[in-house]
């Protein structure tokens, strides 16, 4: 789960991370009034969305009388904002955040990670804050330096002031630093977070170190035990067939392909988006049913890949293990009945049952493209795409 920047700095801040203060706005009034609140004469008004890039895009905008916090806030709030992260649709702007400004003598970029090499958490750092930590990991990974942390210990003194040292910081902010690099350790593991960046922490004129910007995501699966962290989530900057997919326990994630895929197994939708890609195609989702798939599920799953106005075809790409291949190809029978299915179906099944549910489908009088292998399923279904 992803949040906002200035919901990520109030969980940083619980922490003891420092940062700039800020006020959340819903509205051009309510910006101006929190630049009243905030007081001084410069002012940052910042375009809240889930996507990194805001300032290339031209969410991000220096105000230096109210008069420009004001116009500025009215530009950016209901802008659709585009972004390398957003695609070439964008995202409405609806909140904003106004920051008091910040007198920045140096930037950096700090970040945390899970590794699942090591299963540790890896503390990130480089002198190239500020920047795509993307490209320079592309260009100059040399500028990277990590460490990984031992869970029983913790970010230690040493490891702390040795990536510290490493980036540049200045001698006089070392310990400023170091407590920076452990609180945010201790906020990662606190929350359960699969994600924090601080983009750029930057060390200010009179010798401070402050988190400038952050982005922090959570593991899913932990947020039971954060109720005040699922409590964060913003619905408006969610995909609604994500959004209703999860209703429904289904792993979904939509993408800009035209062939949709049912799959049983996150490993195995991997799989298969790899192959059809492989062969040419572009898959338009990622979709894992998961292994106790019921009717009910698969027709949920078939009515949200369905309101993808770019779909041509469908491939199911079942192994039957804990989900038998005759209760898929039942389900798959009535599912494709209730939603009326009008695009080629290719089915591929393998495992236990497997003939059971050829036989099922066969006797259907379902118009699906039976597949031997995942090889063959690909090929079939970006020809059935095409019309061929």
């Amino acid at each position: 789960m992803k949040i906002h920047e200035y919901q990520a700095k109030e969980v940083l801040r619980k922490f003891g991370v420092p940062t700039p203060r800020g006020i959340a706005c819903f509205s051009v009034d309510e910006a101006v009034e929190a630049g009243r609140k905030l007081g001084g004469n410069v002012w940052v008004v910042k375009a809240q969305i889930h996507a990194g890039g805001r300032g290339k895009g031209g969410g991000v905008k220096l105000a230096r009388s109210e008069e420009e916090l004001r116009a500025h806030a009215g530009t950016i709030l209901g802008m659709q904002l585009v972004t390398h992260q957003t695609g070439p649709a964008g995202q409405t702007v609806r909140r904003l955040l106004v920051e008091e400004g910040a007198d920045i003598r140096q930037e950096y970029y700090v970040g945390m990670v899970v590794d699942r090499v090591s299963q540790r958490v890896v503390l990130m750092a480089s002198a190239e804050g500020g920047m795509d930590i993307e490209e320079v990991a592309a260009n100059s990974p040399e500028k990277i330096h990590k460490v990984a942390i031992d869970p029983f210990a913790g970010l230690s003194d040493a490891h702390a002031d040795e990536v510290a040292r490493k980036i540049g910081i200045a001698h006089s902010a070392l310990p400023q630093a170091r407590t920076l690099l452990q609180d945010l350790y201790r906020a990662f593991d606190g929350t359960d977070a699969s994600l924090a960046e601080i983009n750029p922490m930057i060390l200010t004129g009179q010798g401070s170190v402050l988190a400038l910007d952050a982005k922090m995501n959570f593991d899913d699966n932990a947020l039971y035990r954060h109720p005040e962290i699922a409590a964060l989530r913003d619905l408006d900057e969610e995909d609604p067939a994500e959004i209703e997919a999860s209703k429904h326990d289904l792993s979904y994630i939509q993408l800009q392909g035209d062939i949709g895929c049912l799959v049983n197994g996150a490993g195995l939708a991997m799989a298969t988006m790899d192959i059809i890609k492989f062969y040419g195609g572009a898959p338009a989702n990622f979709l894992d049913v998961g292994g106790g798939a019921t009717a009910e599920r698969v027709t949920e799953a078939f009515k949200i890949m369905l309101r993808n106005p770019e779909l041509k075809a469908i491939l199911v790409n079942i192994f039957g293990g804990i989900m038998k291949c005759d209760v898929i190809a039942t389900a798959l029978v009535e599912a494709a009945r209730q939603v009326s299915l009008k695009v080629p179906l290719v089915v591929r099944l393998e495992g236990t049952n497997v003939e059971l549910g050829k036989t099922i489908l066969a006797q259907s009088g379902l118009a699906t493209i039976a597949a031997a292998n995942m090889a063959d399923a690909a090929q079939k279904v970006i020809a059935a795409a095409k019309g061929q």
